[in-house]
């Protein structure tokens, strides 16, 4: 009982306990998902269960992600989750990606097209969402020709619904989302028999949650979740987090 009470002294007497750490990203099930929600995103919940346990709270909503990144940046918040260092190279990083996920074309089952290389994006329009990072080769892309209807750039929340809702209704021939959002995505709306992956630009990349490098306690939030992390993956709980999300682990 002794022990334990210095315990808690020592933590009460720490500067960064009992914080409510703020986590901001676009909704982008099943990263991340609508704030509140029984299923709220694996990252979502992987953060909570760590930050709790270190006596913590947090406090998760969404914005748009060039939103997010802007005010985590500045410092207004204080964590985004599904990052990696293209998006925000000047963010503090755990060492160990917590998700991996690929590029992917999508195309309305009928159409012919298919991904050859970024040649064959000239002749069709392309629904992209607004600072994604894509891989350098298509972001160049995009850069070139985003002034044109050959790409259509989405900044929203609801981002990947419209783009959806534009492939649906012929305003864009192709959609390039990550794998499992997508995936998830086209389940939610009913549209996983109408829309059909046609090809990856990369073999994948890692996901991270990252946190602002203008925020006294980043680098301690960050140690917290690599050490929490490690522990859930060796205790079982983030084999359980992901089979809630259809999810395995990616190691």
């Amino acid at each position: 009982m002794l022990k334990q009470l210095v315990i808690l002294l020592i933590l009460l007497s720490s500067p960064s306990y009992g914080d409510v750490v703020t986590i901001r990203a676009d909704e982008w099930y099943p990263v991340n998902g609508r704030p509140g929600a029984a299923n709220p995103g694996y990252m979502i919940e992987i953060a909570r269960k760590i930050l709790i346990e270190n006596g913590h709270s947090l406090d998760y909503q969404t914005l748009p992600w060039r939103g997010s990144l802007k005010m985590v940046r500045k410092g207004r918040y204080d964590c985004v989750v599904g990052a990696d260092h293209n998006d925000a190279p000047d963010f503090v990083f755990t060492k160990e990606p917590w998700g991996f996920i690929k590029p992917v074309f999508y195309i309305k089952k009928e159409s012919s097209w298919r991904y050859q290389g970024i040649d064959s994006l000239r002749n069709i329009r392309l629904g992209v969402i607004g600072d994604y990072a894509y891989t350098q080769v298509l972001e160049d892309y995009i850069a070139r020709n985003k002034d044109t209807d050959k790409v259509q750039i989405v900044f929203a929340n609801k981002a990947l619904r419209q783009n959806i809702g534009k492939l649906m209704s012929g305003r864009l021939d192709v959609v390039i989302e990550y794998d499992i959002v997508m995936d998830a995505k086209l389940r939610e709306l009913g549209h996983d028999k109408d829309i059909i992956s046609v090809g990856s630009i990369t073999d994948g990349q890692p996901l991270y949650i990252a946190c602002s490098p203008n925020k006294a306690n980043a680098r301690e939030y960050i140690r917290l979740f690599a050490e929490g992390f490690s522990k859930m993956r060796k205790n079982g709980e983030l084999a359980g987090i992901l089979q809630k999300y259809g999810l395995k682990d990616w190691q």
